[in-house]
């Protein structure tokens, strides 16, 4: 639609800049990339990608994304299927360069030291997420920030399932417990991600 301006796809729903990007309007996709870019980047960096790493990454997720625009039917949100886009090429790129494999025979971390801070200062959820092992930082990721099912996080990594919801359960626990408030409550988590 040649008169569609930038204002006005900041005010359209993903499902319809989706639309329009699949018929070539490419400043439709752009909207779509500034909305989401954040996003993406945020699981890539707790997934554990670095830097660049996970900028180079999140590019490379939006360009299959656009490539395969006409592939997305508004069942979910866009957020969650390019964020499962980019998950799933960060493992190739971790597969690739065998990294996978040290992360994957990870045998019992020794658990980490949590230290307890000030009450009033607020707790960063990245910080938090330090605590976990690597294993356990990338299935929490992968099964809560890049909305893969817990099968979908044991097909990618070439897991048993039990392996991978072992490593989801305990980064849980300790996350919970990192991020309870002092006076001891625990916050409520996510279930039955099957």
């Amino acid at each position: 639609m040649p008169g569609l301006t930038n204002t006005r796809f900041a005010s359209l729903h993903d499902v319809e800049l989706c639309a329009l990007a699949a018929t070539g309007e490419r400043r439709a996709f752009g909207e779509l990339v500034r909305r989401h870019g954040s996003a993406v980047r945020g699981v890539l960096r707790r997934m554990g990608a670095q830097g660049a790493e996970a900028d180079d990454v999140a590019q490379d997720a939006f360009l299959t994304a656009f490539e395969r625009i006409a592939e997305f039917r508004g069942e979910g949100t866009f957020a969650a299927w390019v964020k499962k886009i980019a998950a799933r090429l960060y493992l190739r790129r971790l597969q690739k360069d065998r990294r996978l494999t040290a992360i994957a025979s990870e045998t019992i971390e020794e658990e980490a030291e949590i230290p307890h801070g000030d009450t009033d200062a607020a707790i960063d959820l990245e910080e938090a997420l330090k605590v976990l092992s690597a294993a356990e930082r990338l299935c929490v990721s992968m099964c809560f920030g890049a909305g893969l099912s817990h099968t979908e996080a044991a097909e990618a990594l070439n897991l048993p399932l039990g392996t991978v919801k072992s490593h989801v359960k305990r980064g849980l626990e300790k996350l919970r417990t990192r991020l309870a408030p002092e006076d001891g409550a625990v916050l409520e988590g996510r279930r039955g991600n099957g």
